[in-house]
């Protein structure tokens, strides 16, 4: 689909330096610009190459002003990165723009289905599913009775949803996620652990993105909960009960243990581990790998290593493990001159 210079300055409320007529129809970025392609320019790093781009039309701050002559289109606006993420959008929602049901596909005679809705091949939608308007279920994608999705949200390949979930609208879900599998909760018994029935389920609020291969388990009673605006990175793991807060991110790799409620606002790097039972702050921010064994209640707190510290604390505490071969060797030094001098009172009474 090709926009011009014109179209994309009306579209960000942008300024036009140069031809309203260049033409483009894909996107690079600006030291890789080709004719015919949109790049954008905000880092300064990247100036040199705004005079040697091949890029027919580049998205610029309006502060910016050429040092040399520039042979592009420029579409001058108030903060070019911003505005290049919004054409990115817009570019991703026609690149996807599907819809019609294949015939490959099998929905129940139950099940009803919004309008303009895309379902791909070898889809399975079970009894008595609700499907919102513009959603997009793309192949493979196995949907359990009663699970209801809200306007367009989007399920990509392969993704596993049990039945009795609840998903909101403008939700973005990648290959392979699982949601609703069985908690992981057993009874010890004489002849084994004994499975206790998961009857609970999921509930993901509006506007959450969970990355591929994720799994949220569903409650034993009552439902795991994603708030609204939530974002879930690759190969994130939340378990039965858990609640997660509004807007709060998580980077690929963490896990977190049955029941713990996770507040609004916090960031989440890759690799944390938590607990169960336990309640993380809002605004709260964990570094990578770090071990949450007890709730954290102060809001707006940093956090690494495990068990989790304060971030001033863990850093004096990483200067004394880093220093702690010196600070043995030197007890140890201190330690032969004190039995040396015991030594030496000890023949000075025997003299006396």
């Amino acid at each position: 689909m090709n926009f011009t210079a014109n179209q994309i300055s009306e579209m960000l409320n942008g300024v036009i330096e140069g031809d309203p007529a260049a033409t483009v129809h894909k996107l690079s970025k600006i030291e890789e610009g080709e004719p015919g392609s949109l790049s954008f320019l905000s880092n300064p790093l990247y100036t040199q190459y705004i005079y040697t781009t091949d890029a027919s039309i580049v998205i610029v701050n309006k502060s910016f002003v050429p040092e040399h002559p520039v042979k592009t289109t420029l579409v001058k606006v108030d903060n070019a990165e911003m505005a290049f993420a919004r054409l990115l959008e817009v570019y991703n929602q026609i690149k996807s723009n599907k819809s019609g049901v294949s015939s490959l596909s099998f929905i129940a005679p139950s099940a009803k289905l919004g309008e303009n809705v895309y379902i791909g091949e070898f889809v399975v939608i079970g009894e008595d599913v609700m499907i919102g308007n513009n959603v997009k279920i793309y192949s493979h994608v196995s949907i359990g009775d009663n699970v209801i999705i809200g306007d367009n949200t989007v399920a990509y390949a392969g993704v596993r949803i049990y039945s009795d979930n609840r998903i909101g609208k403008n939700c973005i879900i990648h290959a392979g996620v699982v949601i609703g599998s069985d908690g992981f909760r057993f009874v010890p018994g004489k002849d084994g652990n004994i499975k206790v029935a998961q009857i609970g389920n999921v509930v993901i609020e509006d506007d959450v993105e969970i990355g591929a291969n994720c799994a949220i388990d569903r409650a034993t009673l009552g439902s795991t909960i994603i708030r609204r605006g939530v974002k879930l990175d690759n190969l994130v793991h939340i378990a039965h009960n858990v609640e997660v807060g509004e807007n709060t991110c998580i980077a690929a790799g963490t896990g977190i243990a049955g029941s713990t409620k996770v507040g609004k606002n916090c960031l989440i790097s890759g690799h944390v581990s938590m607990t169960g039972h336990i309640t993380i702050a809002d605004g709260t921010i964990l570094g990578g790998a770090t071990g949450v064994s007890k709730s954290l209640t102060k809001p707006g707190q940093s956090y690494l290593g495990a068990p989790a510290l304060e971030v001033s604390r863990f850093r004096k505490s990483a200067v004394y493990f880093r220093n702690f071969p010196d600070i043995v060797e030197r007890l140890e030094r201190l330690e032969k001159i004190e039995k040396e001098r015991k030594a030496e009172d000890g023949g000075q009474k025997s003299e006396g």
